[in-house]
């Protein structure tokens, strides 16, 4: 082989520069290769699967802290001591947390109920979240049993914890999301058009009209942590939200966890679906321990909390949000 243009060589120079000419051959392509790689491999890679940095270890820890301060209906030192919880995780986690404060009716008399609404970064920002995530952080109260609530208001409030984590890692995808835990989601005695809901209405009363219309959609967690996992959407469901919902879970080989309930029921997606917010109510409500004193942290599991996390985030970042 002789290298045209070159002067005449002996064997062996000709040997070493065509060993080095490949050589930076060599190098420079994979130069070329590794700053591709970092351009696009890696960030697409990190976005295309957020939903795998959900712990549901997390979610549970969080579970149990709340369970640890023990029942907390409307109006309780316990529940006091939940909201300076939750707003300690999302100062952590980058979320700016408000309290909507408010005092209603009950037929236990007036009684202070506290909305959290959280947003994530600087309070002054010139674009507005366009997607709730909702769970109810209270308890419902009872005069002769001890309830704790692990997944009937645990779960869901951990779950949307752990949430706010993942999110705030992804600053773009947590400007669109608003946080809101609703206070007094459980009647006092029965629910009624006066009784139940007390958060979630107030909230709806207070967006309903122009501010209801940066919302394109909302996600309420409630129940989702139970052993026995199976998720059952109910009937008064957003269709297309439903529909999403099953692609995202079927995207992740879950789809079995997940069906209709085969009625309506009444949650904190009843006012929001009033004042024009689709959300979609995500709750197992097959749970044998709902509203006994059995609902404690050993009916749940962290692996059902990953389950439903996981496939809130891919369904966020891969179909709501994308």
């Amino acid at each position: 082989m002789e290298i045209v243009g070159c002067p005449r060589q002996t064997p062996m120079q000709k040997q070493r520069f065509v060993t080095a000419f490949h050589r930076n051959a060599l190098r420079n392509t994979t130069i070329v290769f590794l700053i591709s790689l970092l351009q696009t491999g890696p960030v697409r890679a990190a976005e295309a699967k957020i939903w795998e940095d959900f712990s549901g270890d997390k979610a549970f820890a969080h579970v149990q802290r709340l369970v640890d301060f023990g029942p907390r209906p409307a109006g309780s030192d316990a529940l006091e001591k939940s909201r300076t919880y939750i707003e300690e995780q999302l100062r952590r986690y980058g979320w700016n947390t408000r309290r909507q404060a408010y005092t209603e009716d009950t037929p236990r008399g007036k009684t202070h109920f506290v909305n959290l609404i959280a947003q994530f970064g600087a309070q002054k920002k010139a674009a507005s979240p366009v997607f709730l995530l909702c769970t109810h952080y209270d308890t419902k109260v009872f005069d002769t049993i001890r309830f704790v609530g692990a997944n009937d208001g645990g779960s869901s409030t951990g779950l949307v914890l752990e949430l706010a984590r993942v999110i705030g890692q992804h600053p773009t995808l947590a400007g669109k999301v608003e946080l809101v835990f609703f206070d007094g989601e459980e009647a006092f005695e029965q629910f009624s058009d006066t009784d139940g809901l007390y958060g979630s209405r107030y909230f709806a009363r207070h967006l309903q009209g122009s501010g209801a219309k940066q919302f394109r959609g909302g996600l309420l967690f409630d129940m989702v942590g139970d052993r026995s996992l199976g998720i059952t959407l109910p009937n008064d469901s957003p269709a297309d939200m439903a529909r999403d919902i099953f692609a995202a879970a079927e995207a992740l080989k879950l789809r079995s966890y997940f069906t209709y309930l085969g009625r309506d029921l009444i949650d904190d997606h009843v006012p929001l679906n009033g004042i024009g917010i689709p959300t979609l109510d995500v709750i197992d409500f097959d749970y044998p321990w709902w509203h006994t004193a059995d609902d404690t942290t050993d009916k749940i599991s962290g692996s059902s909390l990953q389950i439903v996390g996981s496939i809130a985030l891919y369904y966020l970042s891969e179909i709501a949000l994308k």
